[in-house]
């Protein structure tokens, strides 16, 4: 991995006893790596990430692992509000939908799956913990989106996909808690949101908010027994 140091001031200490378990995936959704570099180390912007991976595959160490950075902002996974607190957040040089969303490279890919090896091999982080930011936030973000491979990351041993068959609860707001989203009225967020949201995550291919029979099956079928 070609790591390159650029620290950031934009962190602080976690919470007595978190332990780490969360990993989110963001995309920059800013016009250049350099830019948003600068935002990630602008003490004035008040945000950070543990690492940004570049679109040749560069990996810049921003924050310390032991540290948190603040990167998932109002957030909530499996009843955990602070999620920064207990998480590590990577972000993917992306200009994401506001600038011309477009695929990620091959060689952010490989530093991505390499890096969160690491992290994985450092932290008890579980598939299910392995999460986007738009899986955490949904009523405010669609990142790292819809042209993000998870199933590539999965193939990998990095995150959860849909596969054999659990059975459902046979309420769809009931199974999207139990995997970890948050829903109303736990969270002030709309059902289209929580679901457009597993969408993205899990069936990119359409993106319409709508609980349909395919949704509930790779639901049910990611529900951990």
């Amino acid at each position: 991995m070609n790591l390159v140091e650029r620290l950031s001031p934009n962190f602080d200490a976690r919470p007595d006893g978190a332990e780490i378990d969360i990993l989110v995936l963001h995309y920059t959704g800013m016009k250049t790596a350099e830019e948003a570099l600068a935002r990630l180390c602008d003490y004035d912007a008040a945000v950070s990430a543990h690492y940004m991976i570049d679109r040749d595959g560069t990996i810049y160490t921003l924050v310390p692992e032991p540290d948190r950075a603040w990167h998932a902002g109002e957030s909530y996974w499996a009843g955990e509000r602070n999620v920064n607190g207990r998480s590590i957040g990577i972000e993917l040089v992306n200009p994401g939908h506001e600038f011309g969303y477009i695929p990620f490279t091959d060689d952010q890919l490989g530093a991505l799956i390499a890096l969160s090896h690491g992290i994985l091999s450092r932290h008890p982080i579980p598939p299910h913990r392995v999460v986007g930011h738009s899986d955490v936030a949904p009523a405010r973000k669609k990142d790292p989106g819809e042209l993000f491979p998870w199933w590539r990351l999965a193939q990998e041993g990095i995150g959860a996909w849909p596969s054999s068959q659990i059975q459902s609860s046979g309420d769809f707001m009931t199974d999207l808690a139990r995997f970890g989203y948050g829903v109303p009225p736990t969270v002030d967020v709309l059902p289209e949101q929580v679901i457009t949201a597993l969408q993205r995550h899990f069936r990119p291919a359409s993106v319409d908010g709508i609980a349909d029979a395919e949704c509930a099956e790779l639901l049910a079928s990611l529900l951990i027994s």
